[in-house]
C-alpha cells in the first residue's frame, strides 16, 4: 500500500542564525511522517531534539533544506492556516490558575472561533469529543490547578485534539510523569494516531516505550545522519547499537534495553523463563553475569519462586526459598573469595 507523507524533511539543516556564522545542531535531515503513525524522536540531552521539533512548528527558523507539510512547503503557510495544520505541546508547565478543564480545552479551538473567541455549538461539541476521547471528560468542571500530572497531561492533549490539526507535535510528553501515567499517555497517543488518521512526533528520553509503542523511530546523534525506521527494522540493523553503545553502556538488541557492560562472574542459570529472567535482572544489578548456556562454576537451577537450588563446584547444593536470600548469599561468597 502506498502511503502519502504528512511531512516531509528534505536535506534539512537546524540551528540557530549567529553574528557571523551560524550554529548547526544537525545537518542533512531527510525523513517523512505519516497520518496513522506515531513517531518518537531519540536522543541525547543538548542533541537538538526540542530545536527540531521548533523548527517543525515554525518557532524557529530552518538553516536550510526544505520541510513540506501537506505537500507545501512550511514557510508558505500563514500563521494562522498552520494554527489548523500543527499542533504544538511543550515540555514545560503551564501555570494556569483559575481555569477549567472544559475552558482550557476551549482554547484549543481559537484558530476558527473569530476576533471575539465566542464558541459556537459545533465548537463546544468538538470540546466534549475531545474530552472523551482522552478520557478527561468527567474532570471538565475542575480547575486544571487541581489535576495531577497526568490528568493535565491529557487535558493538554484534548487541547491540541480539539484545534483538529492533521498533525501534532510533542516535546517530551511523559517527562514529568509517573510510570504508569508514561504508559498511558504513550498508549493514548498511539491509539489517537491511528483512530483520527493523525500524524504525531514526540521527542522521548523513554527508550523501552519508544520501542513499544512508536511505529517510527528518529535516532539523533551527534555527528552522524538522523536515521529513521521501525524500531523492530532499526533493532534489528544494529542502528541502536552504534547510536547507545558508548564506554561501559551496551545496547542488548534481545531485551531492547540499555545494559552495564562490566567483567563480572559468570552464573549459569536454568529454569522457567520468567524466573531466569528476573533471576538474571538481580545477578546483573549486583555484579554477576547471568547466562543460561555454557559451564560456569556457580550454577542455579530456579524450580519455582520459593525453591531455587545453588550449585556450587566442590560444596553441597543449597536451596533458597527468595531471589533476595539467594543473591545476598552469592555476595557474601563473592566478597570472602576475592577478600
Amino acid at each position: 500500500m502506498n502511503k502519502t507523507a504528512t511531512i516531509l524533511l528534505r536535506n534539512l539543516t537546524i540551528g540557530y542564525k549567529g553574528k557571523v556564522r551560524p550554529k548547526i545542531v544537525a545537518e542533512n535531515i531527510c525523513s517523512d511522517i505519516y497520518a496513522g503513525e506515531l513517531t518518537c524522536l531519540l536522543g541525547t540531552n543538548g542533541i537538538g531534539k526540542s530545536t527540531l521539533l521548533r523548527t517543525l512548528s515554525a518557532f524557529q527558523p530552518k538553516l536550510s533544506g526544505d520541510i513540506y507539510l501537506a505537500g507545501k512547503k512550511l514557510e508558505k503557510y500563514t500563521d494562522k492556516a498552520l494554527s489548523t495544520v500543527i499542533s504544538v505541546v511543550l515540555t514545560e508547565k503551564c501555570d494556569i490558575r483559575n481555569m477549567t478543564v472544559r475552558e482550557l480545552i476551549g482554547m484549543g479551538r481559537s484558530p476558527y472561533t473569530g476576533f471575539w473567541g465566542r464558541l459556537r455549538e459545533a465548537d463546544r461539541q468538538i470540546i466534549e469529543d475531545s474530552m472523551e476521547a482522552v478520557g478527561i471528560a468527567h474532570k471538565a468542571s475542575q480547575f486544571v490547578s487541581e489535576l495531577s500530572d497526568g490528568e493535565r497531561q491529557k487535558a493538554m492533549i484534548a487541547k491540541v485534539l480539539a484545534q483538529q490539526c492533521p498533525v501534532i507535535l510533542l516535546d517530551e510528553p511523559t517527562a514529568f510523569l509517573d510510570v504508569t501515567s508514561r504508559i498511558e499517555t504513550m498508549a493514548l497517543l498511539h491509539r489517537l494516531a491511528v483512530e483520527q488518521q493523525k500524524a504525531i512526533l514526540l521527542s522521548t528520553h523513554d527508550l523501552d516505550l519508544a520501542i513499544q509503542m512508536a511505529d517510527c523511530l528518529w535516532l539523533l546523534a551527534k555527528d552522524k545522519p538522523m536515521v529513521a525506521g521501525s524500531p523492530e527494522d532499526l533493532i534489528l540493523q544494529g542502528a541502536f547499537t552504534s547510536f547507545f553503545d558508548r564506554g561501559m553502556i551496551h545496547f542488548d538488541s534481545l531485551t531492547g534495553k540499555l545494559n552495564l557492560v562490566q567483567k563480572n562472574q559468570p552464573v549459569l542459570v536454568r529454569g522457567e523463563s520468567n524466573l531466569v529472567y528476573w533471576l538474571g535482572n538481580a545477578l546483573k544489578r549486583n555484579g554477576f553475569d547471568p547466562m543460561e548456556n555454557g559451564h560456569a562454576d556457580i550454577e542455579i537451577t530456579a524450580q519455582t519462586s520459593s525453591r531455587m537450588l545453588l550449585h556450587q563446584v566442590g560444596r553441597e547444593p543449597h536451596t533458597f526459598t527468595s531471589v533476595a536470600s539467594l543473591v545476598e548469599h552469592l555476595k557474601d561468597m563473592s566478597f570472602f573469595i576475592h577478600n
